[in-house]
């Protein structure tokens, strides 16, 4: 596709031309149906095939263990910073470790449905790090631990994750999920909004351990009841058709190109090769400490807030774009996700060469 260009957004972000090509040849007629997908009975045999080849997707390239049910809920990762307390919170009681905006706001909306003590704050340091087991201390009487896997709006990311014993561990990996290996044994919980990296805006996947799902509270909306999602197969109305279409085409596309594995050492080599640069010059300054940096999101100053303006509006013109950072830190961000090619970094850091020679 030549005048497409680099999109380093941070989400709703780019997709791999590969998915793009099929969601183009079969938009208006899929697979002989005379029918865009859009336009499908949730209940029909066509889109029923659509749905169950997405869920299974995704089971196989996570390897996800039978004891877990796969969820697609609406709301995104915002409504499961409400729906994960009125499923989970029996006690009343949780921890929450917050290591950037996302984390911060799950822990507010949790705070309306019972207890949420604070174990983690990274505010003083400007959410630059991501804590040890040993900075850590989780609360008695519990009902889970609360954690987001990878930050989009200061760049770092959860390497490993803590062991938080038999407490259900709970993981927004929203901006991560699919773009490295993970052992969903390690979680009770692991929730994600699709348009970062796996999807486009509008659906939710919830992977949830079994035993974690019980009769929901009265007051609790029936499109947030996790025991409801479950007994209608996440249909309990009209679910995010399109999106999990999308979603299917995205997990389709990780399989052909040689699944997680694959792609883990494609984000790997993007990362490495825009960090190298950033460490070996003097005229950008990275945000995230070495020890927590980021796969997903790599972000960075130069030096002054104009100077930052001028760097995103000079890059758009060459075909890089939405490189500003948060409105939240200002700065740049370049959220390199799966379907990022290598060739858009290689291309960026040309760009970061020459305006740091024109500007020194």
């Amino acid at each position: 596709m030549k005048d497409r260009v680099y999109n380093f957004a941070a989400g709703p972000s780019m997709l791999a031309d590969e998915v793009l090509n099929e969601l183009h040849d079969e938009f208006f007629n899929y697979n002989g149906s005379g029918m865009a997908v859009m336009e499908m009975s949730h209940r029909s045999k066509e889109y029923m095939e659509i749905f169950n080849e997405a869920k299974g997707r995704l089971r196989r390239i996570m390897e996800i263990p039978e004891e877990y049910e796969i969820f697609f809920m609406h709301g995104g990762a915002t409504g499961q910073f409400a729906a994960v307390p009125m499923n989970l919170m029996k006690k009343k009681k949780a921890d929450y470790i917050i290591t950037g905006n996302f984390s911060k706001k799950a822990a507010q909306e949790a705070s309306k449905y019972g207890e949420v003590n604070i174990i983690y704050d990274g505010k003083e340091n400007n959410y630059s790090h991501i804590p040890s087991a040993d900075e850590l201390s989780f609360s008695d009487d519990i009902d889970y631990v609360h954690l987001c896997a990878n930050n989009t709006i200061y760049g770092t990311e959860w390497k490993t994750f803590p062991d938080t014993g038999d407490i259900p561990l709970v993981v927004d990996m929203s901006s991560d999920i699919l773009s490295r290996k993970i052992d969903v044994k390690e979680f009770g919980l692991i929730y994600a909004g699709a348009q970062k990296n796996i999807g486009i805006a509008g659906i939710a996947v919830v992977i949830i351990r079994k035993d974690l799902i019980s009769d929901h509270d009265p007051k609790t909306p029936q499109v947030m009841a996790y025991d409801l999602t479950l007994k209608n197969d996440s249909m309990l109305n009209t679910p995010p058709t399109y999106p999990i279409y999308v979603l299917g085409k995205v997990l389709k596309w990780i399989e052909e190109i040689g699944g997680i594995k694959e792609i883990e050492e494609r984000n790997i080599a993007k990362a490495k090769l825009l960090y190298d640069y950033l460490d070996h010059q003097s005229f950008y300054i990275p945000h995230a400490e070495k020890g927590s940096r980021s796969l997903m999101n790599v972000t960075f100053t130069t030096p002054s807030e104009d100077m930052d303006a001028a760097f995103a509006k000079k890059a758009t013109e060459q075909g890089l774009c939405n490189l500003k950072g948060h409105r939240l830190v200002g700065g740049i961000r370049a959220s390199i996700y799966n379907a990022m090619p290598i060739e858009g970094v290689e291309k960026l850091i040309s760009f970061m060469e020459e305006f740091a020679k024109e500007n020194a």
